[in-house]
């Protein structure tokens, strides 16, 4: 919490997620001062979530001792494709959403300007601008948690794409005989290194008679499974979490590997719910092998690395995000 008042411009960033809804409030040297965080609940419909949305930015800005005619914009990080120019949600499947307009809608409801990107964008840039400090040329972002997503910065400028979908890393094809993906397709990074995909594998283990400790952090269901059990998992010994998670790593070496030979970035970091609780065990693997992976010569010089921003790359990201659009 903060009295200060000698800062003219506070910037929040959103990071809206299908489980939680978590807001920042920042200067405008991105100085973080305080933060809320809320439920989603996109069971209960669009209406719903836009309010939680709208509660949890006030509930920040109060937890700051700030009122809202403090605040210079809005940056709100969805998942999702994204009309950036008019600021609505073209498709997010986790909230179930198409055509949702979540900035006008927003922008209505707080009287200040609003700005919408894609979330794994937005951590890209929060993570360019706080880790990097701007200094690469070009990165990319890769985001593992329940599932995969990723970020491009190219020329030091965000890349969205023709139709504003680069970055979606986590439908490339690694293993076309491999599972199916949500999206439709077979051998998808995301469904075989996303948590639903450490899920799947761990019950299929479990349907052929192998056993876990998860059975016991979660109360005997596997659906509640956490990044964190799985960490705990591996700090118990238990061999079969343990085997899955290495399999993931791999995996995730290979995406690495590709993006290197594609792109050939300065760097390459990762971040999501997965790396940050099992960074320990997965860095190792996944920069192992995508120097295996990489075209000869390509993956000289490039960093791979995990975030430390953590669950507040996205605020973070957001709120650079309203800087930069609102000046």
């Amino acid at each position: 919490m903060t009295n200060s008042m000698n800062v003219d411009k506070y910037y929040v960033g959103v990071d809206l997620g299908g489980t939680k809804i978590l807001c920042g409030v920042f200067t405008s040297e991105l100085e973080f001062i305080g933060k809320a965080k809320k439920t989603t609940k996109p069971e209960r419909g669009y209406t719903v979530v836009k309010e939680r949305i709208v509660r949890c930015i006030r509930e920040a800005v109060d937890e700051c001792d700030l009122e809202l005619k403090h605040i210079r914009a809005i940056g709100i990080g969805s998942p999702g494709s994204i009309d950036e120019d008019k600021g609505s949600v073209i498709f997010a499947a986790n909230l179930n959403w198409t055509n949702a307009p979540l900035r006008e809608d927003i922008q209505k409801r707080m009287k200040i300007p609003v700005f919408v990107e894609n979330d794994c964008t937005v951590c890209t840039l929060g993570i360019y601008e706080r880790e990097l400090k701007c200094e690469p040329v070009s990165m990319v972002g890769i985001y593992l948690g329940t599932g995969i997503g990723g970020g491009l910065i190219i020329d030091r400028k965000v890349f969205s794409g023709f139709n504003n979908t680069a970055g979606e890393i986590g439908h490339m094809i690694i293993d076309v005989g491999g599972p199916r993906c949500t999206c439709g397709n077979k051998g998808c990074f995301e469904a075989l290194a996303s948590r639903t995909a450490i899920y799947n594998k761990l019950r299929e283990a479990m349907n052929a008679g192998q056993e876990t400790v998860l059975e016991e952090l979660t109360s005997a269901d596997l659906k509640k499974m956490k990044s964190g059990d799985l960490k705990k998992a591996i700090k118990q010994g238990d061999r079969l979490v343990e085997t899955v998670v290495a399999e993931v790593a791999e995996y995730t070496g290979i995406a690495v590997a590709n993006v290197i030979n594609l792109l050939n970035p300065e760097a390459v970091v990762l971040g999501g719910g997965l790396i940050e609780a099992l960074s320990e065990s997965m860095m190792e693997i996944i920069e192992k092998t995508a120097r295996e992976y990489a075209f000869s010569g390509a993956g000289k010089g490039v960093k791979i690395l995990p975030s430390r921003l953590g669950d507040n790359a996205g605020i973070v990201g957001a709120a650079v995000f309203a800087r930069n659009r609102a000046g």
